[in-house]
């Protein structure tokens, strides 16, 4: 009986990507740290894809650090992209460290035209199933002050206050039906569309996709305890008042 043949099929593997913009393993640490230090839990072994077209020339990048660092925040590097431009020495290490190399855009070459062929009469469409309907988590309570709730890969929405020294967090949108007094982090993992709505807006800090603003420069007066939301815009956070 002949052994069963092994297959090797292609497929598309989701992964984060990081920019990366130093050779300081020090310095990104710091700014890992900045950015999600305050978010519990942020990464949960996700592939991850180093993308090196704005990285700096030069030596004495230490790949094994730079692995030990991103894998103790609970991430998988995986692959490079954007390394045309990479060293020999660096490229040598990353792959004996078992990175692969990765395009960043893959353009498949045009088939050719098919000779045409009688058209075929199209069956009748079938009824486009329902788009299933993102998930959100409700907190139907106030928070006080000390206490965190992370909505994982969902949106969040709570029924009430949120005091200062609470903080709530979510992959997704943020909706605060109350004050919301302490800090409010959405688009946790890198959705720059993410926003936050809240009834009153007076917050400790407020960050989107890893962009933040704490309340030491203060808020707009026109956002300052009313109905609003926040969105980011380039690299800015933009407040807006809600008028109902």
């Amino acid at each position: 009986m002949s052994a069963p043949r092994i297959e090797l099929k292609s497929t598309q593997l989701a992964a984060l990507q990081l920019p990366l913009r130093t050779r300081s393993v020090d310095e990104l640490a710091a700014q890992l740290r900045a950015q999600w230090a305050d978010v519990a839990g942020a990464f949960d072994g996700e592939a991850l894809c180093l993308e090196l077209s704005d990285l700096p020339a030069g030596q004495g990048l230490d790949w094994a650090a730079l692995l030990q660092l991103l894998r103790g925040w609970n991430l998988r590097p995986v692959a490079l992209s954007g390394h045309a431009a990479l060293a020999e020495e660096d490229r040598a290490q990353a792959l004996a460290l078992g990175l692969a190399l990765s395009e960043a855009t893959l353009v498949a070459p045009a088939a050719a035209a098919p000779a045409p062929v009688a058209a075929a009469p199209e069956p009748a469409p079938m009824p486009a199933a329902p788009a299933a309907a993102a998930p959100t988590l409700v907190i139907d309570r106030p928070l006080r002050s000390g206490q965190q709730v992370y909505a994982r890969g969902a949106d969040l929405i709570v029924l009430g206050l949120v005091s200062h020294g609470a903080e709530v967090i979510a992959d997704g949108h943020i909706h605060v039906y109350g004050a919301l007094r302490g800090k409010a982090i959405a688009g946790a993992r890198g959705f720059a569309e993410a926003r936050i709505f809240a009834h009153s807006l007076e917050a400790e800090l407020l960050s989107i996709a890893g962009t933040f603003r704490t309340s030491e420069k203060g808020l707009p007066a026109e956002v300052q305890a009313k109905p609003a939301q926040v969105r980011l815009e380039g690299d800015k956070l933009v407040m807006e008042a809600l008028k109902f």
